[in-house]
């Protein structure tokens, strides 16, 4: 790979993707020489490596491999983000892949802004766009914007945010960070852990400054597959994993400080606490036995212990509190709230 500035890089984290990795791939490569994608073969055992390697030789001033030992999903995002070259950085899940069109409109705004900054204008620390709920086996798409939060196609700050309704929130698929952000951030994502997106979405937030919002279906979200970490079962099955990730959002950052200067991250972050705790609250419910009952009443223990304004507020003035409710009654009301909410936005 030739030694130029990149403008973007692509982390694409790849176990056994021999199936599907060409899809995500190909839709990358049309950025050209103002890109870099960085495969990281997380210690495959099926034809991931030589198809990893297949577009290495044949794209070698955009395409850079990394092979490495098992490390789970986010050890793969950290080897991609230490030797990321692009001025900004995105991850793409290799069974996803990228809208062509409204690529070319992000990449023609990064580097109009990686032209312009030299001349005095900033550049903005991390671009936000839609991301899309594809279900292909059922024909079904759904589209997750943020044009009620932030204005569209100009530089932001937290302060002129608008609310988040109760079906948004910032997820990995809809963010492009500037690469300095990530690392003044000091983000590490931990190994063998599922779920740890939510930290790369959380985490770094109080790093940002300048937001800018292109009101365009970017990401393509594939669901649908059974061993996705999001469906349901799964979800159930590593039930500890994602209160591990929970729990790190929490000790993520102090939201009192981030409240002195920035009140509205402070508020979407809070906000962002409590659909992690609805999340695990649920899902204990639907495992539904007495170990994961307990398991749910010492969660909701340990915040009330360390950090009572945080549990008032979890409680009693957000969504996760109605995921708490008390006796049999309360748990049959949050499921079939669960229930409802899924049909409608299909987000498993």
């Amino acid at each position: 790979m030739e030694n130029r500035e990149k403008y973007l890089s692509f982390v694409v984290p790849c176990y056994n993707s021999e199936s599907y990795m060409a899809r995500c791939i190909e839709s990358l490569l049309p950025g050209g020489e103002d890109v870099e994608i960085i495969i990281i073969d997380d210690g495959s055992k099926d034809k991931t490596v030589e198809i990893a390697d297949a577009y290495q030789k044949q794209y070698p001033d955009l395409v850079k491999v990394i092979h490495k030992e098992n490390g789970g999903h986010g050890s793969g995002v950290n080897a991609g983000l230490a030797c990321a070259r692009g001025v900004y950085f995105k991850v793409v899940d290799s069974d996803d892949w990228l809208d062509g069109t409204a690529y070319q409109k992000l990449l023609e705004k990064i580097r109009y802004y990686c032209k312009e900054a030299g001349r005095g204008e900033e550049k903005p620390d991390l671009f936000v766009c839609n991301y899309v709920y594809n279900h292909l086996e059922q024909q079904i798409t759904r589209s997750m914007g943020y044009g009620n939060v932030f204005p569209a196609e100009k530089i932001c700050h937290w302060s002129e945010t608008g609310h988040f309704l109760p079906s948004q929130y910032l997820v990995m698929h809809a963010l492009v960070y500037r690469t300095e952000i990530l690392r003044q951030s000091g983000i590490v994502l931990p190994e063998h852990t599922f779920y740890v997106d939510n930290l790369f979405a959380y985490c770094p937030l109080p790093y940002v400054r300048n937001i800018f919002y292109m009101d365009i279906d970017l990401y393509q979200y594939y669901l649908g597959r059974d061993d996705q970490s999001v469906n349901e079962q799964m979800l159930k099955k590593r039930i500890d994993q994602q209160m591990k990730v929970t729990r790190m959002v929490i000790a993520g950052a102090d939201l009192t400080k981030i409240k002195e200067k920035e009140p509205k991250l402070a508020s979407y972050m809070y906000r962002n606490i409590s659909i992690m705790m609805a999340i695990s609250s649920i899902h204990l419910l639907l495992i539904g036995n007495e170990e994961a009952l307990e398991k749910r009443k010492n969660l909701w223990g340990e915040i009330k212990t360390s950090n009572p304004k945080l549990y008032y507020k979890l409680k009693y003035a957000s969504l996760s509190g109605w995921t708490d409710l008390p006796g049999a009654v309360g748990r049959r009301l949050t499921i079939g709230g669960y229930r409802l909410a899924n049909a409608v936005y299909r987000f498993q």
